[in-house]
Formats: C-alpha cells, sequence, structure tokens
C-alpha cells in the first residue's frame, strides 16, 4: 500500500497503481489527432496493399503502426492523460492477440479476407513484440511532443515579457 498525506494532514492508504484505475476521462473530439488518425490510417492501408512481399513491413512495421493507430483513435474521441491513453491502446493490442490465439486453439477462422488482413488469423509472440514497441513509440513520440510545446509556451511567454519591458 501507497501512503499519501491528504490536505489534512492524514495519511491515506492507496494500493500500488492506483493512478492507473482513478483516471479521469472525458468524451471530446481532438481535431488534430483526428488529422493524424487519418494519415496513419492512409499508411497502414499502403502496407497492407503493397506490403505483402516484405514481411518485417507488413508483419512488425504494420503492428507497431496499429498500436498509434488505436492511440489515435482513443485520442480523437476521449480526453485523458497519454500514458492512460497509451496502456489501453497497448491492450487493446494485447487482446487482439489473444483473441487470435482462443480462435486457433478452438479452430475459429475469420471468413471475410479483409477483416483476416485487419484482426490478424495467427498468434505470434513477435506481434507482442511490435505492440510494445509501438507503445513505446507512443510515448517517446507525445513526451516529444509536450517537450516541443512547453518550449513553445515558454518562448512565448520570454517574448510578451520582453515587449513589456520596452513599453
Amino acid at each position: 500500500m501507497l501512503m499519501l498525506r491528504a490536505a489534512t494532514g492524514r495519511l491515506k492508504a492507496h494500493p500500488p497503481f492506483h493512478f492507473l484505475l482513478f483516471v479521469a476521462m472525458t468524451l471530446t473530439f481532438n481535431g488534430r489527432a483526428f488529422a493524424a488518425l487519418l494519415a496513419v490510417t492512409a499508411l497502414l492501408a499502403l502496407i497492407a496493399l503493397y506490403g505483402a512481399p516484405y514481411p518485417f513491413l507488413r508483419g512488425f512495421v504494420g503492428d507497431v503502426v496499429a498500436v498509434g493507430w488505436v492511440y489515435l483513435v482513443y485520442r480523437t474521441f476521449v480526453r485523458a492523460r497519454v500514458g492512460a491513453l497509451a496502456v489501453a491502446a497497448l491492450l487493446t493490442a494485447y487482446a487482439v492477440e489473444f483473441g487470435q490465439y482462443l480462435a486457433r486453439q478452438n479452430g475459429w477462422q475469420i471468413e471475410q479476407p479483409v477483416l483476416r488482413v485487419v484482426f490478424g488469423s495467427v498468434p505470434d509472440w513477435w506481434d507482442v513484440v511490435a505492440y510494445t514497441v509501438g507503445f513505446a513509440v507512443v510515448l517517446v513520440l507525445a513526451l516529444a511532443n509536450a517537450h516541443r510545446q512547453r518550449n513553445a509556451a515558454l518562448r512565448d511567454a520570454r517574448a510578451r515579457a520582453s515587449l513589456r519591458a520596452r513599453r
């Protein structure tokens, strides 16, 4: 148990990873995330259509990008912390892979060819590795974007302060 001091001065017990349990999420629409989602959708379509001769591109890189795609779907419609959305995207990818495993064990097959390409039909540990790499890429890109936004805000604040000092 993690002990946190409340504003009243009393210690409160919280389970480990409580920050994952109580994540504030609200429905929204993020236009920038939607634009990125459209671009990544086009990239995934190109990989699916033309990546067949290149197994690493279609198999591994496609799965890495797929986690980013799921993250962008969530980011477009849900306002929440980057980490929470990235974990949700990773768990979604793991659930799809687990579904492939269950389908293989029970002899189920997806008859629709497009859905077979989208969801896959063969469980593979390399897919799990690719999903984890995609999760890391999402976090690195999100942190870089946050750093860039923070630097832009600092530059703006400095410029405003400089203009005020000149008056």
